[in-house]
């Protein structure tokens, strides 16, 4: 019988951390910049419970939809329902009662969030077929995790701004560009199976340039964000660390060195969104 810990493993939970620096991030600009109605605890309550829900959706659901994908890949055959510790039946049982949470928070929150949500939900799971025919796989997972800054900023003012957006861009380009690492370990697995990524098509030094480049211009739009912020050397810092954490990343791997792709993946682009967050959100709070 699948535990709650084996569950926590299917979805990855720990990964939670990408999006959800962001998403805090945003709301925390939306507070202060706008003059909310509603109390800042519950609202904040329930802007981490559709982060936690609709993550949750969007990794039970990619491991449900790749279960034999998964079973016939060395790499990640040992994964929960291959393996056999998650059933299918449970994992998709898993994915609809999170899915549920995750709609029924969104409307408590505003109607926008709540017309929203389903749409919200389709393009996460959406996701999940996209390696069967397209490259721009990395893209399309890159949309689904900058939803969480445009949602957060929705849930604060039940409208949007320019700035949530260009952080969703900034989030975009940045997971675009991790996840172009990260499918470097399966670029020949997919190659010979007909599986679509930028590793599979291209060689491994064009799909780092790729990712550079995807990470140079997320680089350039959190400028642009940073414009909207009160400018201070806490502002400075965290822009130019976030930067810097990105740059270890391709430093860390090439086309010849791939052994630290968990480390690069998994611990810097962790480091990198926490980082950034703490800085800007005390420099919002501060200034």
């Amino acid at each position: 019988m699948a535990t709650i810990t084996d569950y926590l493993r299917l979805v990855k939970f720990s990964h939670t951390i990408f999006a959800m620096p962001f998403a805090l991030l945003s709301f925390t600009y939306a507070w202060t910049t706008t003059t909310p109605s509603h109390s800042l605890w519950i609202l904040l309550l329930q802007v981490v419970g559709c982060m936690v829900f609709a993550r949750n959706v969007a990794m039970g659901f990619n491991r449900w939809a790749d279960r034999f994908i998964d079973a016939e890949n060395p790499r990640t055959a040992t994964r929960e329902i291959p393996a056999g510790k998650v059933s299918a039946r449970g994992a998709i049982l898993f994915v609809t009662v999170n899915a549920l949470c995750f709609i029924a928070t969104a409307i408590s929150i505003n109607s926008l969030c709540g017309w929203l949500s389903p749409v919200a939900l389709a393009i996460i799971m959406f996701y999940s077929y996209c390696k069967r025919f397209t490259a721009s796989a990395h893209i399309v997972l890159g949309i689904s995790l900058g939803i969480a800054p445009v949602g957060a900023y929705m849930a604060v003012t039940g409208t949007s701004a320019i700035e949530c957006w260009l952080l969703a861009l900034v989030v975009m380009t940045w997971c675009a560009g991790f996840d172009i690492i990260y499918a470097l370990q399966d670029a020949d697995y997919d190659r010979s199976h007909g599986l679509h990524s930028i590793p599979s098509h291209f060689s491994a030094r064009t799909s780092l340039i790729i990712s550079a480049m995807l990470h140079i211009v997320s680089v350039l739009l959190l400028v642009w964000f940073a414009s909207y912020q009160p400018q201070s050397l806490l502002l400075y810092i965290g822009c130019a660390l976030f930067a810097a954490i990105l740059t270890l990343e391709h430093i860390l791997v090439t086309p010849t060195r791939q052994r630290s792709i968990g480390i690069a993946f998994g611990n810097l682009n962790a480091l990198a969104s926490v980082t950034l967050a703490i800085f800007l959100i005390i420099n919002l709070l501060v200034y």
